[in-house]
């Protein structure tokens, strides 16, 4: 019988997030970005490191995202679409 064993934490660190052509606030985008990060690794873990650590140098592949956003809505789409990266979707170079 196998144990289903959750990490004790999980630690993503996002080095540079660049957001060209977009005119929200950086402040207020980076702080839905993380809120929204946080809450989808509490809710769905990071699939890409189910079998141990793992180092991503970055993501590519993933969808665009629509220039007149919000900052907050700006923020919680990128984390979702990183959110994605980190579960197999888009391309991963490690």
């Amino acid at each position: 019988m196998g144990v289903n064993r959750r990490p004790s934490a999980i630690r993503v660190e996002i080095g540079e997030l660049v957001l060209d052509g977009f005119h929200a606030d950086p402040a207020r985008v980076s702080a839905a970005f993380e809120s929204e990060l946080a809450r989808l690794v509490r809710q769905y873990g990071v699939p890409l490191a189910a079998n141990g650590a793992v180092t991503v140098e970055a993501l590519t592949g993933l969808p665009p995202l629509p220039a007149g956003l919000s900052a907050r809505r700006l923020g919680q789409e990128l984390a979702r679409a990183v959110h994605d990266g980190l579960s197999g979707h888009g391309e991963v170079t490690p």
